[in-house]
């Protein structure tokens, strides 16, 4: 017997609605129904190994087949199935009213709701009629003196439910594809959307006489089940052609919260690359997104591997995740994880840690930037290095210099190189000083520093050319200078005319007379002002526009120069002064074009004079 219905709900139009705002994720109809499928199959295998179910499992491969001639994709199963009356409550009302919610809640509402999953509403076989334009249900319950039944709807409220012959149990739902909808008639567009979603289910799916899943994927196993081995083989089938993992981590937590997966530490070296969209959510094996921005911790984006979790809330749109209380306290335990492993990979074998650490740093130094409570925890595993290519722990590098490199002040100095071949002269009149220079030419580290100089007491960071050596780290005591108060002046005025440039200050120095006779340096304050403003900082420095270079010309009053420019002509006097300078810029890759053309041409004529 054959009955029609209507079902009760507010609007007529509900399926070009759904179809409207779930248009840009038409392509999870399914995904939504092949899990459906699934979740029918393991319910049976449940209720059998609870003994509710005395009957034969037999093979329990969800099969998905396309008839292009038809033009119907049908999703089968040998799960529970569903009665006539179950179909009319499961599929009429509780879906249904689903729909009418999903309705009621985003008709008005922007382009935006698209990114809603459809699950929030029970929505999951509704999604078929985004793509269908009539839908079929043959079904037979797994419970015995049941008939089977045969459930039609052509996308409006009306249905028909009648009884129907069906050999074997569960379902069949078989979408008749709409003219719009064509690309869904070609077997590499849906086996391409099997492998994206489905790829895991613990089921067997069937497409092609081809099983496309794994149904055991290896985060659903116990740690002491898997060798490294299986790790490695499992991160190339997820990311084929890429370099092997520094290391892994394990997930599996049950309390407060479900959550399992691995998160693979790759080789990024110094480069910022931000490749996102390497870690990969689902739920309960099924793919759902690869964009974990709020469950996973910002400066984690670069980990790669697979986060399954039940308790991500699947159904709703991302901006409502981030206040999620389960993704908080997700976010928070997966910081956790990864600081932790990395304490015990330092603990337990350091110097294959110091191996690693230009791969793990940029992650370690994003982190402590990102998250108070990493830093914390990294702040006694972070490593930094000197030029020597000695590691450090930040406290056990302020033990390595706090006596020696103490200004007047008592600050402890941390004197660093961003470019250790480019600023060698300023490195090396720091280590004849005796002091220690750190590399920190990371694309972080302009940011890490003002950060440690914060979080560490006393201590302030300098770059080695920043000012002259003996500026960086100023005594109590001072090298005296073998010039009167008027020759310093007459230097200086002779230095400064000949250089005439208004962005270079010219001070005359009692620096060693073993330094060189002209230091060319840009202040600390000046230079990370620089910075800032090109890493778009700075604050309300942008409305004035970019700052003009500011540099200053330490001339060495003790050096054997000055005293040859003092005693020199005025036209030799300038030549010299000018050459000195320019030495000073070819130190520091600073003589281009026709000064440096003119720097040659003095040379030789410098030369040729002797």
């Amino acid at each position: 017997m054959q009955e029609k219905g209507s079902i009760s709900i507010h609007t007529e139009n509900i399926f070009p609605i759904i179809k409207k705002f779930l248009y840009s994720d038409h392509e999870i109809f399914l995904r939504e129904l092949t899990s459906n499928a699934v979740d029918a199959s393991q319910k049976l295998k449940s209720l059998a190994q609870l003994g509710e179910f005395k009957g034969e499992l037999g093979d329990l491969t969800v099969k998905v087949s396309l008839d292009k001639e038809k033009r119907t994709i049908t999703i089968s199963d040998r799960g529970l199935g569903m009665t006539g009356e179950e179909i009319k409550k499961y599929i009429n009302q509780i879906a249904f009213s689903g729909a009418t919610e999903f309705v009621e809640k985003y008709k008005e509402k922007d382009a935006s709701a698209k990114d809603q999953i459809i699950g929030q509403f029970g929505l999951g076989f509704y999604s078929a009629f985004m793509v269908a334009k009539e839908v079929e249900i043959f079904s037979k319950s797994y419970k015995e003196g049941t008939e089977a039944a045969h459930w039609v709807c052509d996308g409006s409220t009306e249905f028909s439910l009648e009884t129907t012959d069906k050999a074997d149990r569960g379902t069949d739902v078989v979408l008749h594809i709409a003219e719009d909808s064509d690309e869904f008639l070609e077997p590499a567009r849906l086996r391409t959307i099997l492998t994206k979603y489905c790829k895991f289910l613990p089921i067997p799916i069937e497409f092609e006489g081809q099983i496309i899943n794994q149904t055991a994927p290896i985060w659903t196993k116990q740690p002491s089940e898997l060798t490294d081995e299986d790790y490695t083989k499992f991160y190339q089938e997820l990311y084929p052609f890429s370099e092997a993992p520094l290391f892994w981590i394990h997930l599996n937590v049950d309390y407060p919260f479900n959550l399992t997966g691995i998160l693979y530490f790759p080789k990024v070296k110094d480069e910022l690359q931000f490749q996102r969209n390497k870690i990969q959510l689902y739920s309960r094996q099924v793919f759902i997104t690869d964009e974990v921005k709020d469950v996973v911790p910002e400066f984690l984006m670069l980990l790669h591997g697979v986060i399954d979790s039940p308790d991500i809330p699947l159904n709703v749109s991302r901006s409502f995740l981030q206040a999620d209380a389960a993704v908080r306290k997700i976010n928070t335990y997966i910081t956790k994880k990864v600081a932790d492993k990395l304490a015990e990979l330092f603990r337990k074998d350091r110097a294959g840690f110091e191996e690693k650490w230009s791969d793990i740093g940029l992650f370690v130094k994003y982190g402590m930037l990102s998250d108070e409570k990493f830093y914390e925890k990294a702040k006694d595993f972070a490593l930094v290095q000197n030029v020597a290519g000695k590691f450090f722990t930040l406290p056990e590098y302020q033990e390595f210099i706090q006596a020696n490199q103490k200004d007047k002040n008592e600050q402890t100095v941390v004197l660093y190189t961003t470019d250790a071949e480019a600023q060698h002269s300023f490195v090396e009149a720091a280590q004849d000083r005796g002091y220690d220079v750190l590399e920190l030419n990371g694309p972080l580290d302009s940011h890490f520093i003002g950060q440690l100089e914060q979080k560490l007491e006393k201590t302030t960071f300098k770059r080695v050319d920043a000012d002259t050596i003996g500026k960086l780290i100023e005594k109590a005591e001072t090298t005296e200078s073998v010039l009167s108060d008027d020759e310093k002046t007459k230097l200086q005025e002779v230095f400064a005319k000949a250089i005439n440039n208004e962005h270079m200050h010219v001070q005359v120095e009692a620096l060693s007379p073993q330094d060189a006779p002209v230091i060319i340096t840009l202040p600390e304050f000046m230079r990370r002002m620089k910075d800032m403003q090109r890493t778009g900082g700075g604050g309300g420095m942008q409305m004035f526009g970019s700052l003009p270079d500011s540099y200053t010309v330490s001339v060495n009053a003790n050096n054997a120069v000055a005293q040859r420019v003092l005693k020199s002509s005025e036209e030799d006097a300038s030549r010299l002064a000018r050459q000195a300078f320019d030495l000073a810029l070819l130190a520091q890759g600073m003589l281009k074009g026709e000064a440096l053309t003119a720097f040659v041409k003095r040379s030789a004529e410098l030369l040729a004079a002797e």
